[in-house]
């Protein structure tokens, strides 16, 4: 066998290698894992430069490292958070100096023990607030750089050149394998609405499901919406949406998850059957959810376009009185809600129409266990 034939295998591993790492779901899934070797690796390399051109107070290069990257994942909280990291570092630094310098000119311990209550105590006002982590990472660079103000001016220089490397140092190994807001508030958005078509269908259907069963996949569901609400912000910065988009489609989410949840409490225990009048509706709904899901999943925005019976669906059940009429009058309350859940259903859709170019943010590909 020539070698030629031998390499082959190998670089369609490492092809095969390079696609799953490249996968945003295959960063979601082991998003930890990912995480914690970008820290480590990040570490060792604040270490390595540090210690190897020999500059002093290195340590100080690896305590900025974790204090930026260490509890974010994201990409969008890592850039912002070393944005204000460098003001913070900037504006402590300078504030650290001036008073070793003031130090050295007064030589009265007893003025800078009070200048660093009085900055401690500023920095602290504004940490409660909008401003809060430049005013804290102010008020920390402060005591790094000048110490209790019995620091040399040298080793307060040397300090701010270490802590500025750990900024660097964070920032570029945020652009390794960079798990991002938007695929994980996609991811999970997907998963509730491919749940929820689930639970829909079973409830339209008669199907019994067991309470506590119910009670786990909602407090699942749930536990995915409160996440997806703290990505938020993360997501704003990453894809440039207006950040009252993205609110008006956790509202959405939100109020889907709670007709549904109210259609699963308020249908009779025998088993009647609400699709028995409207199934075509019923599956209407039940395709759109699933469309949503596989658009979010995959990225194939043109799904949203093909998803146009929910709101089709809610006008015809409307429309139809007889319907209503017809129904035993233990259904009437959830036959009413399959309605507004219908409507929810479809604006959540045309809401994520409104920002489907700017889902994909690398163009990558799906990952396949």
């Amino acid at each position: 066998m020539s070698s030629t034939d031998t390499t082959r295998p190998h670089r369609s591993q490492a092809r095969r290698l390079l696609h799953v790492l490249g996968s945003p779901y295959f960063r979601y899934r082991y998003a930890k894992y990912l995480h914690a070797a970008r820290v480590a690796l990040a570490l060792l390399a604040s270490i390595a430069l540090t210690s190897g051109i020999d500059i002093p107070h290195g340590e100080w290069s690896s305590v900025t490292l974790l204090v930026v990257i260490g509890g974010l994942q994201h990409h969008g909280n890592i850039r912002k958070k070393a944005a204000e990291r460098a003001v913070g570092t900037l504006l402590g630094a300078s504030l650290g100096l001036g008073l070793i310098l003031l130090q050295s000119a007064t030589h009265s311990t007893m003025i800078t023990y009070v200048l660093l209550a009085v900055i401690a105590g500023v920095c602290a006002y504004h940490a409660i607030g909008k401003p809060g982590y430049i005013a804290l990472l102010t008020a920390i660079t402060t005591i790094i750089v000048a110490g209790h103000g019995d620091l040399s001016i040298e080793v307060g220089l040397w300090r701010t050149l270490t802590v500025l490397i750990g900024i660097v140092i964070a920032l570029a190994f945020s652009f390794v394998l960079p798990q991002y807001a938007t695929y994980s508030w996609r991811y999970r958005l997907a998963d509730n609405m491919r749940e929820s078509a689930r639970i829909y269908s079973a409830i339209v259907e008669g199907r019994p499901i067991p309470a506590d069963t119910l009670t786990k996949r909602f407090l699942t569901m749930n536990a995915r919406l409160v996440t997806s609400r703290s990505l938020l912000a993360s997501v704003a910065k990453e894809i440039d949406v207006p950040a009252a988009v993205l609110d008006d489609i956790q509202r959405q989410h939100r109020a889907i998850l709670s007709a549904l949840e109210m259609m699963a409490t308020s249908m009779p225990a025998d088993g009647l059957c609400l699709a028995t009048s409207a199934h075509t509706n019923e599956r209407a709904i039940r395709h759109t959810l699933l469309l949503i899901a596989r658009a979010l999943r995959f990225g194939r925005v043109g799904l949203l376009h093909a998803a146009t019976g929910s709101a089709a669906a809610a006008a015809r059940l409307e429309q139809t009185v007889n319907v209503a009429a017809d129904l035993a009058p233990e259904l009437q309350g959830p036959y009413w809600l399959a309605q507004r859940l219908a409507e929810q259903v479809d604006r959540l859709r045309l809401r994520l129409i409104e920002i489907e170019r700017q889902w994909n943010i690398e163009g990558a590909q799906p990952f396949h266990r």
